[in-house]
């Protein structure tokens, strides 16, 4: 059993950046592929980005790329999302999620733990 703890959400305004963190705890962190959602008020849950499991593979959704950098670091059991250039509509609840899953990693349904969620709010 995995648990993950995200923080570093916030209020920021466009243009600006922010870092969320998630902290693993529970298990053996570099057995899992580690992915960021969010999901926006009324809106289904999207996924952001992933990372493997050794962090030399990543991939991101087109409305983020170039703008969203994710990392990880296996000593410290935590993955990162970087977040630059924040938009409007950027602005929901993100969560980090871990799976064993090999494909179809844009799916929510292919994580098997979820972190409770960091709000951030990118004011216009």
């Amino acid at each position: 059993q995995v648990q993950l703890e995200e923080s570093g959400g916030g209020l920021v305004q466009a243009g600006g950046s922010l870092r969320l963190s998630c902290a693993a705890s529970g298990g053996t962190f570099s057995s899992y592929r580690m992915g960021w959602f969010r999901q926006a008020p009324g809106k289904e849950r999207e996924f952001v980005s992933v990372i493997s499991r050794n962090g030399g593979s990543t991939d991101y959704a087109d409305s983020v790329k170039g703008r969203f950098t994710i990392s990880r670091d296996n000593a410290k059991n935590t993955v990162y999302l970087q977040m630059n250039t924040l938009k409007s509509e950027d602005t929901a609840v993100y969560y980090c999620a871990a799976t064993t899953s090999v494909y179809g990693l844009s799916s929510p349904y292919k994580y098997d733990y979820w972190g409770q969620g960091t709000q951030v709010t990118v004011s216009s």
